[in-house]
């Protein structure tokens, strides 16, 4: 309201109150001033009733502001029309969404089983490659090698990418296949020792009773890599490959050992472990995946990490606002404010990355074993010994950099309520590409690599278990993430700044008054309905 005779463009003080009554006594009561407006409220009053009595029964409900009606009235046609237009175009972004991004978490195992040739084998036979047991005739190793060879020409049914690799390619030494497995060359690897073939005949024309057929043929992988991977596709191929073999090398040896005039019941008796079943694979996990604690620190857990990064910006932002809302200060420079912005987020991810990496250690996921060997069999080995928890807390830090200011500058562009999809959005890319093998998902999803989470779920498994370091890329590629996104966000502050303003005023232009945060609190101004109100050139969102 405008006091008479003032400037229109005055501010409206909220402390003034004006009384107006209708009381004839008004002049006498509250003096000549209040008693003319008296009058005048009293005849504008009466003319209001006259023009109501002339009206019409609906149009009198437009004027009785707290009487509701039914949703069919016909006062409510235009709104009704806005309303379910609006809600069908946000069922169909619902829907697209579900359908274009909901989708990528489907998709990832859409062609699993077709694709675990992409899991690659080492075949490698040392059986009778090297002295003193290259004067035997092999026969173990060439009836492995030829029927992984068939798996890995067949296209029938799905099968892994066997590799049949010579025994020269690591110098005759199995010990280089194992450290092939943990360098990541092979997700897996079946070796036959040299003295396989020997061993099984001698003991069988010796009568060896001690003789044990685990050993010959040796299966290593690491279930630490991806436990999921290794569980599921990899080790049930190796059970139907030894099921595969025994069925075909059982009845070859029985034809042999019948074949041998030299070998008489009683020395079949004597070692009948020789006879049935000769030979079996002996498994070797060279990192396990244990305990079962340390599965949210690589897995699940790390959703939580995202969303944590998420909604900082929410708890966060009203905070930081304070600085450039003038209400009894002036306004910070903006330029300070991005800076203490990101001063803050930084500081905050150091304690946040912090408590999420005690909970690990709460949990007794050992941080202070010392690191093993590559070629050895290690339970809980971890990476950096005693270092290992800071280590893990800084990757759990740069983490959140990567993750929370990619959120900050989304958040800062799209606005609510899209930024809910975008969570949605971050948290299905993320997680497809690091809690399932990118090797077994379409090639579509190699950009999965470069996503901030598969980088952390990698570092934190070599961290934890000890596995093949790659520690370097991982940080490096969170790093890069991190420069691109400080060098975003004063840009997406700009632009928040922007687009509020936009939004601010263009809701003002039909109002008879704007809004503006002064230094003494907030005061209104007024000024003609439609026409813009002016630009706010101080303070951050400029008058917020």
């Amino acid at each position: 309201m405008v006091k008479p005779g003032s400037d229109a463009s005055s501010p409206i003080s909220s402390e003034t109150t004006y009384v107006i009554s209708t009381d004839p006594e008004a002049g006498r009561k509250y003096g000549p001033y209040h008693h003319h407006h008296g009058r005048l409220h009293s005849k504008l009053h009466g003319k209001h009733h006259g023009r109501e009595r002339g009206r019409g029964p609906n149009q009198r409900h437009l004027n009785q502001h707290h009487h509701s009606v039914g949703f069919w009235d016909r006062s409510m046609s235009k709104v009704r029309a806005h309303v379910i237009e609006m809600w069908l175009k946000t069922v169909l972004i619902l829907v697209v969404f579900v359908l274009s991004v909901m989708s990528l978490y489907w998709a990832v195992l859409f062609k699993a089983e077709a694709n675990m040739k992409n899991l690659k084998v080492a075949i490698v036979d040392f059986d009778g490659q090297t002295a003193p047991y290259n004067d035997v005739d092999p026969f173990v190793g060439p009836v492995l090698t030829a029927m992984a060879q068939e798996l890995a020409d067949t296209r029938a049914r799905p099968s892994l990418g066997y590799q049949v690799i010579p025994a020269s390619e690591y110098d005759y030494d199995p010990m280089q296949v194992r450290r092939a497995v943990y360098d990541f060359h092979f997700w897996a690897a079946i070796v036959v020792h040299a003295n396989a073939s020997s061993l099984l005949q001698s003991s069988l024309a010796n009568s060896n009773a001690s003789y044990d057929p685990t050993g010959a043929v040796q299966t290593i992988f690491i279930s630490a890599r991806d436990q999921n991977t290794i569980f599921e596709y990899v080790l049930p191929q190796f059970d139907q490959l030894e099921k595969q073999f025994m069925a075909q090398f059982g009845p070859a040896w029985a034809q042999r050992i019948a074949d041998n005039t030299s070998i008489s019941a009683a020395m079949m008796a004597a070692a009948p472990a020789a006879v049935n079943p000769a030979i079996s694979f002996l498994q070797i996990d060279l990192r396990p995946f244990q305990p079962s604690a340390a599965t949210p620190g690589v897995s699940i857990g790390l959703i939580y990490l995202i969303i944590i990064a998420f909604f900082s910006f929410a708890f966060f932002l009203p905070i930081h606002t304070k600085y450039i809302t003038p209400q009894g200060h002036p306004p910070l420079h903006f330029w300070q404010f991005i800076i203490w912005r990101l001063f803050a987020s930084i500081t905050s991810y150091i304690f946040v990355s912090l408590a999420y990496s005690l909970v690990s250690l709460a949990f007794q996921i050992p941080f202070s074993n010392p690191p093993a060997s590559p070629v050895d069999v290690a339970f809980n080995a971890s990476a950096y010994g005693r270092g290992s928890f800071v280590v893990y807390w800084m990757l759990n830090f740069v983490g959140m950099i990567a993750l929370g200011i990619t959120c900050e500058n989304v958040a800062m562009i799209l606005g609510q309520p899209w930024t809910a999809l975008w969570l949605i959005f971050w948290v299905i890319t993320n997680v497809s590409t690091a809690f399932y093998s990118i090797d077994l998902a379409p090639r579509f999803f190699r950009w999965g690599y470069a996503w901030p989470l598969h980088n952390i779920v990698e570092a934190s498994r070599q961290i934890l278990f000890d596995l093949h370091p790659r520690i370097g890329l991982n940080f490096g590629v969170l790093f890069t993430w991190v420069a691109v996104n400080f060098t975003l966000f004063p840009l997406c502050c700009y632009f928040m700044r922007w687009k509020m303003e936009h939004e601010k005023r263009s809701a003002e232009r039909n109002k008879d008054r704007y809004v503006v945060e002064t230094f003494d609190g907030t005061k209104e101004y007024s000024k003609k309905e439609g026409d813009n109100p002016p630009i706010r050139r101080r303070g951050f969102m400029r008058g917020m």
